[in-house]
């Protein structure tokens, strides 16, 4: 599976939008891993900067216990958060065989927030910049992502990806001539407090307001990979 995940980084010419698979991730409600679904965002002809089609997993910004609270949420970095150790450590080394975490890029993550240190990262999340900007080349509907079943499972630690079900359409996603509600996932960047984070919320809005120990958000995982 690894050599037929590889097979297509013979080809540099994939476009802004294109969907690519790399690496293995649990999928279904029963824990089935399946090549995960990247959406290129840039090409530099050299690389791929490419974020996850769909919301992976369920996680708190920071915080792993199953008896925390919303309103438990304490002062936190990116640098320091338990999301990101979770993304560099355990994601990075069950998604990704050898062979592709050789293609992985080390990348210097800027604008975490203020008073939050830049980071050096194989995988991250995405930062208010960022979708910001590759919101301008992509259009609003890069923020619309829906989870997988794997996601939507309510975990050990307590975690459950929210799901959208209200009437407002611009939470929503046609996915096979299906409408599907979408939910909330996770930034980067630091948000209005320091026991705060940024996520892309109800109709594609970018909130700054959401405690570190929410168990709601979703992770869309995001990387730099180096074409051969």
């Amino acid at each position: 599976m690894e050599d037929d995940n590889l097979a297509f980084t013979s080809n540099r010419n994939f476009k802004p939008g294109e969907i690519i698979t790399f690496g293995l991730y649990p999928q279904s409600d029963d824990g089935i891993e399946l090549p995960i679904q990247w959406r290129v965002l840039h090409n530099s002809g050299s690389e791929l900067f490419i974020l996850s089609e769909y919301i992976l997993d369920c996680k708190r910004y920071h915080g792993s216990s199953v008896e925390i609270k919303w309103q438990d949420c304490v002062d936190i970095t990116w640098s320091d958060c338990d999301l990101r150790k979770w993304l560099n450590n355990e994601f990075y080394n069950n998604a990704f065989g050898d062979v592709e975490q050789e293609l992985i890029k080390t990348t210097h993550c800027t604008d975490n927030g203020v008073g939050s240190p830049d980071t050096d990262d194989k995988v991250f999340l995405l930062s208010v910049t960022e979708i910001k900007d590759f919101s301008v080349i992509h259009g609003k509907e890069l923020r619309r992502a829906i989870g997988t079943d794997f996601a939507k499972t309510r975990k050990n630690d307590g975690c459950s990806l929210y799901v959208y079900d209200k009437t407002d359409k611009d939470n929503y996603i046609i996915r096979n001539g299906e409408e599907v509600g979408c939910s909330w996932w996770w930034l980067r960047t630091q948000g209005n407090k320091p026991s705060r984070a940024y996520f892309v919320g109800p109709s594609c809005s970018i909130r700054s307001y959401a405690n570190v120990s929410l168990a709601r958000d979703g992770v869309r995982p995001a990387l730099i990979m180096k074409l051969p």
